[in-house]
């Protein structure tokens, strides 16, 4: 499992022209799952994305979490993300897990993290979506678990 994340001073995601998901200060996560992963990977991630420090503390130094913040966390699945880009000029996807597996784990992603956090919002799985972001720093890390 692989989420990109980037702190943000605001993110939603629309489908359809409606919102659907929608923080302010906070981080916009988005997710690929990969064949074989599951609930160990769901409670690594989960973990790692609430308490990953990257916000300032007082001295100006990442040190501080979701939590700490009371920042938001907009989850959105991203099967690109996983894509295999090492040769060619076309990515491929069987990297991806298929769209039946990937669905059920990242929803217990987004179970397990509203389980331990208010303020957690999501995109629609399998939707095209138009996902609006302002990048704060920038500041954007690639998490694997």
């Amino acid at each position: 499992m692989l989420a990109l994340i980037q702190r943000v001073t605001q993110a939603q995601v629309r489908v359809d022209g409606a919102t659907v998901g929608a923080i302010g200060p906070g981080l916009l996560a988005l997710v690929g799952v990969e064949p074989g992963d599951g609930d160990a990977q769901v409670m690594r991630m989960a973990e790692r994305l609430l308490g990953y420090r990257v916000f300032d503390d007082a001295q100006g130094r990442m040190n501080l979490g979701l939590a700490d913040t009371g920042g938001g966390l907009l989850l959105v699945s991203q099967f690109t993300l996983v894509a295999d880009t090492a040769s060619g000029m076309r990515p491929g996807f069987s990297t991806a897990a298929a769209p039946e597996l990937a669905e059920p784990v990242f929803n217990r992603l987004l179970e397990r993290c509203r389980q331990r956090r208010a303020g957690v919002e999501s995109g629609r799985f399998g939707a095209h979506m138009v996902v609006s972001l302002v990048n704060d720093g920038p500041v954007t890390f690639l998490l694997r678990v």
